[in-house]
């Protein structure tokens, strides 16, 4: 008895392996001659860095893409593109096909038509003069026509950069070498009084606030409490320098304790010289260990700087954008807010799209720079509480790209 139930449990396994066998057997013929009609466009090429998706590429198609993701761009060459998509026999299928990621932008020489160099400077001109590019970390940057630093006179002269992939951009501009100036000094300063700009630009999307550091010397908190600053944002620290020490601002624990006795909103800025992601991720911890006992309720920034030595940095625009957002990544993981620094110039021209919050620097009395949560509006004014100029600025509470 025992042995004719073994022998029916055998054929009943033998009958679902090959009811198994025989199902798989099905599907590989079923796939392997299903129809698959796939029809490319003529250009089969994607900028650099630019947002594409897998169905871009494709004119028709038999079926439904399964996940129609956005294409990894930040790598130039050719890159193969596979996919699964559901047939119109409801058979899911598999297709690659090959794009090309390319570089068609041309390096930015940051350069007007006239440059003006004291007599007898050793500069070298084409590491003063900023000349980046997107993608390449080292544009080729040289200056056609003579020139002689210690002979004052005007030099026609063209500033030519080019890149790994062939784009060249050229500026045409006259060096202006000119004879050693007598500094000007006890030059007074024209404030622009905070009532004044709260005034002007208060109102229910805004508040008004300062930026601060030890260039403010000694503040009274009290004073700018009753003057209606709403926020402050205040320097923890900085490097000396690339890879340098860290140092922590002289007046941040006595700022930070003043604005949180006194319940004004702290956000914090920390100047970088960093060079790379590393460094980057390295100086967001230094930051986060030196606010961690305070209350930081706005936004962390990241403040570089460093143009007028950008091209020793060896860092392209990507480069330096992709290094700032590993900073902000790093203390929003931490549950903070982070925000990039900058003028309204270099993030026109220089820094890419970010998800990141704007803290846009630009002294005028209307920027045109749309996207910003945080305008410093002027570097010259004057609140009670403290003695000499101040950076004053306007938090706008809902952002707006109109």
């Amino acid at each position: 008895m025992k042995k004719k139930i073994c022998i029916i449990i055998g054929i009943c396994i033998i009958c679902v392996l090959l009811s198994v066998l025989g199902f798989k057997i099905y599907q590989y013929f079923r796939i392997k001659n299903a129809v698959i009609e796939v029809t490319l466009v003529k250009d089969l090429t994607l900028e650099f860095n630019e947002k594409k998706k897998i169905s871009d590429f494709i004119e028709n198609i038999n079926g439904k893409i399964i996940n129609d993701k956005y294409i990894e761009s930040t790598k130039i060459g050719k890159k193969d593109i596979t996919f699964k998509y559901i047939n119109d026999d409801n058979i899911k299928v598999e297709y690659t096909y090959t794009i090309e990621v390319v570089d068609n932008v041309k390096p930015l020489i940051w350069l007007g038509s006239r440059y003006r160099v004291e007599q007898g400077s050793d500069i070298d001109l084409t590491k003063k003069i900023l000349c980046g590019d997107n993608y390449d970390n080292k544009p080729i940057c040289t200056i056609k026509g003579d020139y002689d630093l210690n002979v004052i006179g005007e030099y026609p002269l063209t500033f030519e950069a080019k890149d790994q992939s062939g784009n060249i951009e050229q500026v045409e501009f006259v060096l202006e070498v000119y004879e050693k100036e007598e500094s000007k000094s006890n030059v007074e300063t024209d404030y622009q009084e905070f009532s004044d700009i709260v005034k002007e630009y208060k109102n229910e999307n805004t508040q008004i606030g300062i930026d601060v550091s030890s260039w403010q010397g000694d503040i009274d908190f009290a004073s700018l409490k009753e003057a209606g600053v709403e926020f402050i944002i205040i320097r923890v620290g900085g490097t000396r320098g690339t890879n340098g020490e860290y140092f922590l601002d002289t007046k941040f624990k006595q700022n930070i304790k003043g604005a949180n006795e006194y319940k004004i909103p702290v956000g914090i800025y920390f100047y970088s010289y960093a060079d790379s992601v590393e460094s980057a991720r390295k100086d967001a911890k230094w930051v986060l260990k030196q606010i961690k006992k305070y209350n930081v309720e706005l936004p962390i920034a990241f403040d570089w700087e460093e143009w007028g030595n950008f091209n020793d940095y060896n860092l392209s625009f990507f480069g330096l954008t992709s290094m700032a957002e590993v900073f902000l990544k790093t203390v929003e993981k931490e549950k903070y807010k982070g925000m990039l620094y900058s003028s309204k110039a270099y993030l026109d021209n220089i820094w890419f799209p970010t998800k990141y919050d704007i803290w846009l620097a630009h002294y005028t009395k209307n920027t045109t720079y749309k996207n910003y949560k945080y305008w410093q509006i002027c570097n010259n004014g004057k609140v009670a509480g403290i003695n000499g100029a101040v950076d004053i600025d306007i938090r706008r509470l809902k952002t707006t790209t109109e």
